[in-house]
């Protein structure tokens, strides 16, 4: 600021190029009241070129602005931007930009009314060509005059957008006659009333937070049909009657309503299901019901919804009886709904593709299949995907399995009262991809895989009691996945087998009395990745060794398994790129890779990651040589470790991690690595 002074008022009203200027202050001038003026003297003597298309002023400490601002002389000027203003009291008579389209004022502390300065003296017309206004964090602002009068069909004709953030104090009512406006978002302004009865072209609707949102209007039906997307959060009174309510918001495709904490149904306000395309109810904890009277719902008035989503209504108890002849809802999701105990009376709606159901407490199945439900017939339900997650109560899916017979991919978790899917025992004969998590009671999936020939993957775990899968695992000739984590009572595959030609991925993780590895499991042509990780520490290595075209291999607690692979040759896995070995139970270990003829590592290897080798002593360099493609080395909890390869194995190497190997020197070997890109080392004692 002082260079400015020196050298005299800068001449930027001479650079004709500049058509955006920023100007923005750093924060300890705002907090140093004493620059006040300093900073008024810098800002005014900023006056830039008449060509300006952009001006932003942010952080400016001075008490007021420029009038230089306002000159109407920018006949140029389409956008501004007053942003974090704190000590300014007033705005200039921004009106005068007469080719202003973009206006945004924000972070304005000091300013407690907009009024009459805001257009200046003598304007029959204000704002014609702006398009989009934004106030924002105005903590204090609390009046907002618009200086209508008998002049008010003019202020802001071209005005597309209006939002309002963060004024919590702000009082009164927006401007009435804003014709052109499409989007109005008003957001956390408690003390506002928001009316929309003049907004006749109005299209878009987000109201989060404000005193009450009414409609004053006479508009006929014709006339409020523009209205596409509304949503209505934490209104403190909806003070728009049912009727009016039903012509406003009847015809918006995106409806949502949310935080509304006394309202029991949607009638009760004019709101309906009919005419809306994707509609959300969120956390209106009085909910009972949709609708109040099932009269409004009846077949020949069903609406065309797709998309319903509803979260946390802790009251609500049902869905519409006439959910099932909904003909275009495509997708429900329901959330935290305590009160309900089953999805729906009969069957799904027919459209219906995906379903997901989350912490339904009291969810005891999909369908209340009373006596007088038992012959409904499925055969029109699309349902593709169903979830179903932390559901405590939640019993079967359905008597019956083709009550989804389209369905293709199946996921429940946390269901701790789970005992079965389908009380006939048997899967949607279509199923692809199943996923089961979290089900404790839950001892078998179903007897066979016999009609489920489509199956891709199977993934089971979280505590469950599964001590195998179903029979005919061998008969799937798509399946490409195998995932069990988590299943102490799972102990082996049945003695069929595993298909050979497709399957690409088999994890098994943390089942304590899994003790064999399937049959044959040297055929398996297709299998990429293959995962043993803490299972029995007495499974055993299978006697025709594993599938040569392994990319991936990770083993856990396999002291049985990682010796005979020694023996066998690691050579042999010549596309393995990705080794992952933990060495419990292999005391005997002193080096890796164990020195000896064929135990060389194949020279596919990108990655290779060893842990927890109690005496492991060293890396052996002749195990590392042909390793031209190795990216990664991770050794980790190898605590008398003192040896790293020679540095000429390590060449192509870009990271290395060391932890928890106290006998390693960094010193001593650091030339070994030196030329490593990345290091991490941590060589502190575990104990």
């Amino acid at each position: 600021m002082l260079m400015v002074k020196m050298q005299g008022k800068p001449k930027l009203n001479e650079k004709q190029g500049i058509h955006r200027l920023v100007l923005e202050w750093s924060w300890d001038f705002i907090e140093d009241t004493r620059k006040k003026e300093d900073q008024e003297w810098v800002l005014d003597s900023l006056h830039p070129s008449k060509r300006l298309e952009q001006l932003v002023i942010e952080n400016y400490g001075g008490a007021k602005f420029p009038t230089w601002i306002a000159d109407s002389s920018f006949k140029n000027m389409l956008s501004l931007k007053l942003s974090d203003c704190k000590n300014c009291k007033s705005l200039p008579s921004i009106a005068r930009l007469l080719l202003l389209k973009d206006l945004l004022i924000g972070g304005l502390d000091e300013v407690h009314k907009i009024g009459a300065e805001l257009f200046g003296p003598n304007q029959s017309s204000a704002f014609t060509s702006l398009e989009t206004l934004c106030f924002e964090s105005m903590p204090n602002w609390e009046v907002w005059d618009p200086c209508e009068g008998d002049e008010q069909a003019s202020k802001f004709p071209s005005l597309r957008e209006l939002s309002i953030r963060n004024c919590p104090q702000l009082l009164g009512r927006l401007p009435t006659l804003l014709r052109s406006l499409h989007k109005l978002e008003i957001i956390e302004c408690k003390r506002l009333v928001v009316s929309i009865s003049s907004f006749s072209s109005l299209c878009e609707l987000k109201n989060f937070g404000c005193e009450e949102l009414v409609d004053e209007g006479t508009s006929s039906a014709e006339e409020v049909t523009s209205l596409k997307s509304a949503s209505l959060t934490n209104i403190s009174k909806f003070g728009i009657s049912a009727e009016k309510a039903l012509l406003r918001f009847a015809n918006s495709e995106y409806f949502n309503i949310s935080g509304w904490k006394e309202l029991e149904s949607l009638s009760q306000n004019g709101l309906s299901l009919v005419g809306h395309r994707f509609f959300t109810i969120w956390n209106c904890p009085q909910l009972v019901s949709l609708e109040t009277e099932e009269g409004i719902l009846q077949p020949d008035k069903i609406s065309g919804v797709e998309f319903l989503f509803i979260s946390y209504c802790e009251m609500l108890n049902r869905l519409p009886k006439v959910l099932h002849a909904f003909p275009f809802i495509t997708r429900i999701k329901l959330e935290k709904c305590p009160g309900l105990v089953c999805f729906v009376e009969s069957n799904f709606p027919p459209a219906l593709k995906e379903l997901e159901i989350w912490s339904c407490e009291n969810l005891q199945y999909l369908f209340d299949e009373k006596e007088n439900n038992k012959s409904t017939s499925s055969s029109r339900c699309l349902l593709e995907n169903l979830e179903i997650v932390d559901c405590p109560s939640l019993i079967f899916l359905s008597s019956r399995a083709d009550i989804c017979n389209q369905l293709q991919h199946l996921k429940i978790h946390i269901c701790s009262k789970l005992s079965s899917l389908f009380l006939n025992a048997k899967l949607p004969v279509l199923l692809k991809q199943l996923d089961i998590w979290g089900c404790p009671m839950l001892e078998c999936i179903v007897q066979d895989f016999h009609e489920t020939t489509d199956l891709e993957s199977i993934r089971i775990g979280g505590d469950g009691n599964i001590k195998s899968l179903p029979r005919g695992l061998d008969k799937l000739s798509h399946l490409q996945e195998i995932r069990i984590n988590g299943c102490p009572s799972f102990v082996s595959f049945e003695e069929s087998g595993l298909p050979t030609t497709n399957l690409k991925v088999l994890s098994i993780q943390y089942c304590e009395n899994f003790r064999a590895l399937p049959k044959c499991i040297n055929n398996f042509t297709s299998l990429g990745k293959l995962k043993v990780v803490y299972c029995s520490d007495d499974i055993s290595f299978p006697e025709e060794g594993f599938p040569t075209n392994l990319t991936s291999l990770e083993i856990s607690n396999a002291p049985q398994i990682y010796t005979s692979l020694v023996e066998w040759g690691f050579n042999r896995l010549s596309s393995l790129q990705q080794l992952n070995i933990s060495g419990e139970g292999c005391s005997h270990v002193v080096s890796f890779p164990e020195e000896g003829i064929g135990r060389m590592l194949p020279s596919s290897l990108t990655s290779i990651s060893i842990r927890s080798f109690e005496n492991l002593e060293y890396m052996c360099s002749k195990g590392f040589q042909h390793l031209t493609s190795l990216q990664q080395l991770s050794i980790n909890n190898c605590p008398k470790l003192t040896s790293l390869p020679d540095k000429d194995m390590l060449l192509s190497l870009e990271r290395l991690f060391i932890s928890y190997c106290s006998s390693l020197e960094e010193g001593r070997e650091w030339s070994k690595i030196a030329h490593i890109p990345k290091l991490d080392l941590n060589l502190v004692s575990t104990g």
